[in-house]
């Protein structure tokens, strides 16, 4: 793997972490789509009287991006953060919040620090464990407002942990009359000139009258068409072309929630995040 130096000029990307295991499959993907963009990446975590090591220092309970790099091949173990982040042309902010609701931190620390992307891990809880405790992290995106990339914790991943190679093959952009796909078909391309990857794109749409295809689909990159037609779940649909298409990522337009039926029980986005076969990228519409 390569690396050649560049100054910061992306939007930055903010990745929350809690220092769970679940969390540890987000950061590569933050970190290696932040050491493709360019950008800074913030890891933020609200402080918990529970968190750190045993002799209560929280930052030891951080990931260690040097270590990672390391492992990726990109850095020596002995080279100083500072010099690495200025060869690779990334930097890496570690930003730890006092104790407080987590959903209204976050957004505390985005309004103040604009981000392009999130990049969540979620628990994917169904049923009654989801009103138990419900999901932070769709909370969170909600919140924000910003395109968010909710790492799952079942299926696989397009970046190795251990390696840090990307394999984004084949992306799955489900499309609909209300919101318009326009935005997720171009984040797609944007994904795909970040990460310096050529995909597959599948176009797929789950109803009985389909919605034309914004002109943003253009031909930059290999489109297939799948319009599906006829009676079912919006959302079995969805989950059944990904997992027929063996999609390495799931693009979706969301408008939030949409009514009382959405609060209850979730917007489309969020009820194929939870079964999602891989990562899903929530694209605001708006």
């Amino acid at each position: 793997m390569s690396a050649k130096p560049m100054h910061l000029t992306a939007v930055p990307i903010v990745h929350p972490t809690d220092f769970s295991e679940l969390s540890r499959g987000a950061f590569a993907h933050a970190l290696r789509i932040g050491l493709a963009a360019h950008c800074k990446l913030y890891v933020v975590h609200i402080a918990d009287r529970q968190d750190g090591d045993q002799d209560g220092n929280p930052w030891l309970a951080f990931p260690h991006v040097r270590e990672t790099l390391a492992r990726w091949g990109l850095c020596e173990e002995s080279e100083l953060p500072a010099a690495a982040f200025e060869r690779l042309g990334v930097e890496v902010a570690k930003v730890e919040i006092e104790p407080q609701d987590p959903v209204r931190g976050l957004a505390r620390f985005l309004a103040g620090h604009p981000s392009g992307l999130m990049v969540l891990a979620t628990e994917g809880r169904e049923g009654l464990p989801r009103w138990i405790r419900p999901s932070m992290a769709e909370a969170m995106s909600r919140r924000s407002a910003t395109q968010t990339l909710f790492i799952p914790p079942h299926g696989q991943g397009f970046v190795d942990a251990q390696t840090g190679l990307i394999s984004l093959k084949r992306i799955l952009v489900p499309i609909d009359h209300h919101p318009s796909a326009a935005a997720a078909i171009g984040a797609v391309r944007q994904f795909c000139r970040a990460l310096e990857v050529e995909a597959e794109i599948q176009v797929v749409h789950i109803g009985t009258v389909a919605p034309l295809l914004a002109p943003a689909c253009g031909h930059a990159y290999r489109i297939e068409v799948d319009l599906k037609t006829g009676p079912g779940s919006v959302v079995d649909g969805i989950l059944q072309a990904a997992t027929r298409g063996r999609a390495d990522l799931i693009c979706m337009a969301t408008a939030g929630h949409d009514g009382l039926l959405d609060a209850i029980r979730g917007s489309t986005t969020e009820r194929v995040l939870r079964q999602a076969p891989c990562p899903v990228l929530a694209v605001p519409a708006a």
